[in-house]
């Protein structure tokens, strides 16, 4: 309770036992201050020739006393008592300076950060009054309030929102009444909330994106649109993205400790309470950045796993997204302390105990083991449908491609399938396989296959997921052919072509003969469809929601089924 907190570099013992005498001060809950609480700090601080913060809770009791400005001495967001977008902390702090001057910017973002109920800054003289027996004492020339407005009070554009009230003496700061002015800046805090919570229930979410060295500005471009796509999708609101450049990430908080103090601010300003990052994080840098922070911390993989965990339907789908989401929260487990150990009994077991972080990860490694098992059986049973299907001597082609390439949409339109579509990431998670049966127009020939929509590729596909997906993967690796589809409207689908071939050359087995499909050319610019063309001569051009190109793909499909079968060029 007596810890003093920030620069004690230099202090006497003396000045130390005056410093923690401060917590034994007990004020008025209904104002700010009293005077001679304030002379007190004002004494101190003229002693120590630095300033001075005292932080007190609704009742008038002082928490935490701290040598230097509101921003060195501030409160962690994981320490403060109360936390929330509709309403304070319940704790104002009380801070000296030497200079007559209005609260810094450095000051009033610190009160931002803890969402201090009030910052009062009693600016401090030496001259004047004298101690007995000598020496010159410290009093209170000016003060000052600052405090939080509601976001409908303040400019929208401006990156912070607080207030600061003209200089007054110390007797009319003793004067305010604290309650009436807490409570107001509540309600309004309160009825913003609702009013938000009204509008839409979903995450307000602050997107950083680190761009590293290796990194062009193009591709930092696309992985930051990418990375707001799949928050969309995964049903949160971006109201902010943040942007570093660094040479590499920091091993600790990965954008630096002075970005990081930059999306505390941004976090508690736009009442955001989720962090993503644009790229994989450890769990050190997980628990750094939520300490710091005092919101939740995701990063790139989490948000996939999260869409994949909303658009499993069937048990397959489910039973790999749980172990997907296993396997990538075992290392991320952190131990509590022995707060949360469990006592053993018997001989040898006395003591601390079993710690809850150790029954965690055994209980998951034990629902992970039985999660593979599963996957296992899962991969067994589709096995000996492909079987079947090769004794029945049906060739299968694949549709693979980047997420939202519009596989889905592509085999209904040609074989009625109905299964789901949406403009979304990742809105089918299952592989759905069915019979296409025709006649070449060319040949005359009837043609039988079986198309199969499996899971969409995106960029840096999270390790875990391959891992849990592999009993749908394999529906790639097995089929005699593969159908590339790519979204020719967007933006990076030269770069989508190169993560969809780099997934597949990664596999285990080979996959078969590829054909190269454009999609939504009738969402194209010429220049587009032109470049595609020279790139690209020998694939195929379609537009699967409006069914153009549709009997040329049939045709092409036959084609590249028979040089599968026969091995003799399409």
């Amino acid at each position: 309770m007596d810890t003093i907190y920030g620069n004690l570099q230099g202090l006497k013992p003396s000045q130390i036992k005056q410093l923690k005498r401060l917590y034994h001060q007990k004020l008025r809950g209904d104002r700010f201050t009293s005077p001679e609480f304030a002379q007190r700090l004002a004494a101190v601080s003229s002693d120590l020739g630095q300033g001075v913060c005292a932080y007190i809770n609704r009742r008038g009791q002082v928490i935490r006393v701290g040598v230097g400005t509101p921003r060195q001495t501030q409160i962690p967001p994981l320490e403060l008592p109360r936390y929330g977008a509709e309403r304070l902390s319940g704790i104002r702090c009380i801070a000296t300076q030497l200079k007559s001057d209005p609260p810094k910017e450095s000051s009033l973002t610190a009160m931002v950060l803890q969402r201090l109920d009030t910052l009062v800054v009693l600016s401090v003289t030496s001259e004047g009054k004298m101690r007995r027996g000598g020496g010159a004492t410290g009093y209170v020339k000016e003060a000052y309030i600052a405090h939080l407005l509601p976001a409908s009070e303040f400019n929208p554009n401006h990156a912070y929102y607080w207030t600061v009230s003209p200089a007054m003496t110390l007797e009319t700061l003793a004067e305010q009444d604290f309650f009436g002015l807490v409570e107001g800046l509540e309600a309004e805090f309160r009825r913003e909330y609702v009013a938000q919570q009204v509008e839409g229930d979903h995450e307000r979410v602050v997107i950083v994106g680190l761009q590293t060295a290796k990194m062009s500005d193009r591709a930092f471009a696309e992985e930051l649109a990418e990375i707001e796509r799949l928050v969309d999708t995964a049903g949160g609101e971006t109201v902010e993205t943040i942007q570093q450049k660094r040479s590499h990430p920091h091993p600790q908080t990965v954008v630096g400790k002075g970005k990081v103090e930059e999306v505390a601010l941004r976090v508690q300003t736009l009442g955001a309470n989720l962090v993503v990052f644009s790229i994989d994080l450890s769990p050190a840098q997980v628990r750094n950045l939520e300490t710091q922070l005092g919101v939740k911390v995701v990063d790139r993989t989490e948000v996939i796993l999260d869409i994949f965990a909303q658009r499993a339907q069937s048990r397959a789908g489910k039973l790999q997204v749980e172990l997907a989401q296993l396997e990538y929260m075992l290392p991320r487990l952190v131990g509590r302390g022995q707060a949360m150990s469990r006592l053993g009994g018997g001989i040898g077991t006395r003591g601390p105990g079993e710690t809850k972080l150790e029954t965690e990860r055994r209980a998951i490694q034990r629902r992970i083991s039985r999660l593979q098992q599963e996957v296992n059986k899962l991969q067994s049973h589709r096995s000996r449908l492909r079987q079947q299907r090769q004794k029945q001597e049906v060739p299968s082609i694949a549709i693979v491609g980047y997420t939202n390439a519009g596989k889905s949409t592509l085999i209904n339109a040609l074989t009625n399938a109905e299964v789901y579509t949406a403009d979304q990431l990742f809105a089918t998670l299952d592989p759905t396989t069915r019979r296409l049966s025709g006649i070449d127009d060319n040949t005359g020939q009837p043609y039988t296959f079986l198309l199969t929509d499996t899971v969409g590729f995106i960029h840096e596909l999270p390790p875990s997921l391959v891992d849990a997906f592999r009993a749908t993967l394999e529906e790639v690796t097995e089929a005699d052919a593969l159908l590339h589809l790519v979204d020719l409207s967007h933006p990076a689908w030269q770069h989508h072509i190169q993560s969809v071939m780099t997934i597949l050359q990664e596999m285990p087995l080979v996959p078969g003969p590829i054909l190269l499909v454009f999609n939504k050319i009738d969402t194209v610019d010429g220049d587009t469809l032109r470049v595609a063309q020279e790139e690209y001569p020998l694939a195929v051009f379609i537009s699967a929601s409006q069914r153009l190109g549709l009997e040329t793909l049939r045709h092409k499909l036959s084609q590249l089924v028979q040089y599968a079968l026969n091995n003799s060029s399409f």
